[in-house]
């Protein structure tokens, strides 16, 4: 039987995942990036979420939570949500719920990615490379993770809302395909300001609610633990925020709002595997380490290996995801104030199996970027031309401009 109030929640909670996507990293990326290219993230965006739920309900759940066959791929027996339960295995909410709710996982994962491409990929292969990628990348992942497979049963690997299955994939995958498509003309020279930071703030502000959902969600429940995810969530984000407006002071004389926007996210994404797990003093530090390590990042990646990563999708969603996955077996230790170790497992153990699962994670995402990419761009190009770039994707992928000034 399955109890209303946690229903309630994660139906709640799923909706709040949604708006993470729709219009929270809408607006995000969308500020970052300059005038002549804003309506193509959302657009991208919006169809990324659009193609990943119609192939979620078609065959991506069964392959992620499907009845486990071998440890690598859920059954095929949820196909197209045939054969439903009633209540989902080992929690008090509808099948349905969980479905509905990983789904928003499933379509705010390859939307992550967006930032890595922006102003030169091509639309079609956009969305073509992102159909492929939840298939063949994030649904394996969630299984193995989440669903029974092989890396949470044989090796004991945690992951309380998706420091490995959403951004330790999306920003290994993000990499790779910056350094497929190349740089965007005039980079690293030429200085490609955000064109409206204000929008970028916004549209963190409605990440950092909605990923009370995201974590507080991956409870599966309405209780304590869900309380304990959010607090550690909230600040996490908030001393990732501040630490990094501090370093900005230093390193460029003043603290911006990109900065707090950048930070805050950072600070989200290192917590989010271990958000359930830790005490909220681990959490803070999660938050300073965060910002300590993804900043440094930042200018390695762009600055000295010269990828384009545009909008740091790496460096921050990547990063702080694997980061926060290595620290979980360290700080879910009682001694810590975290929930503690599962039977047979210790310090030693946990820190294996959650390096195991971060490696293994990075090497599948990467080999099976390629593939996807390349697959795709066989019947789609993947970058724009020249004259296209130099334009702007809204007006010349969508023959629009997201700003009409009269």
């Amino acid at each position: 039987m399955a109890d209303t109030g946690d229903t309630a929640w994660i139906l709640v909670s799923s909706a709040f995942v949604l708006m993470m996507a729709m219009p929270g990293l809408t607006l995000f990326y969308g500020g970052l990036v300059r005038a002549k290219g804003f309506l193509a993230v959302l657009v991208q965006v919006g169809a990324i979420a659009a193609v990943a739920s119609v192939l979620w309900i078609m065959v991506g759940y069964t392959l992620a939570f499907g009845d486990v066959a071998g440890g690598w791929l859920g059954s095929g027996n949820a196909w197209m949500l045939l054969n439903l339960g009633n209540v989902r295995a080992n929690t008090t909410i509808p099948e349905s719920a969980f479905v509905l709710f990983q789904m928003c996982f499933a379509l705010i994962t390859p939307a992550l990615m967006v930032g890595a491409w922006v102003d030169r990929a091509r639309f079609g292969w956009v969305v073509g490379f992102c159909a492929l990628w939840g298939l063949i990348v994030y649904a394996p992942a969630a299984h193995w993770v989440w669903g029974g497979g092989w890396l949470s049963t044989k090796f004991g690997t945690m992951d309380f809302a998706g420091g490995i299955v959403v951004h330790t994939t999306a920003g290994i995958s993000a990499l790779v395909v910056a350094m497929l498509l190349g740089k965007r003309a005039g980079f690293p020279k030429t200085l490609m300001l955000p064109h409206s930071p204000s929008l970028t703030m916004a549209g963190a502000a409605l990440l950092w609610v909605g990923w009370f959902g995201f974590n507080g969600g991956s409870a599966l429940a309405a209780n304590d633990d869900a309380a304990s995810a959010i607090i550690n969530t909230h600040v996490a984000a908030c001393v990732a925020a501040l630490v990094w407006l501090v370093i900005e002071k230093f390193a460029v004389g003043k603290p911006t709002s990109v900065g707090f926007a950048t930070g805050a996210i950072a600070g989200l994404a290192t917590v989010t595997p271990a958000a359930g797990y830790i005490a909220p003093g681990a959490a803070m530090l999660f938050g300073a380490l965060a910002t300590v390590v993804c900043y440094p990042m930042i200018q390695l990646v762009k600055k000295r290996l010269e990828i384009d990563d545009s909008l740091d999708v790496f460096a921050v969603h990547g990063v702080g995801g694997m980061l926060g996955s290595v620290l979980l077996a360290v700080f879910i230790s009682e001694s810590f104030g975290g929930t503690g170790y599962a039977q047979g497992m210790d310090l030693a153990r946990q820190l294996v199996a959650q390096i195991a699962g971060v490696g293994i994670v990075a090497l599948w995402s990467a080999f099976a970027t390629v593939v996807c990419a390349l697959m795709v761009s066989m019947v789609i190009p993947m970058r724009v031309t020249e004259d296209e770039e130099r334009e702007g994707l809204d007006i010349t992928s969508h023959g629009e401009r997201a700003w009409e000034m009269d």
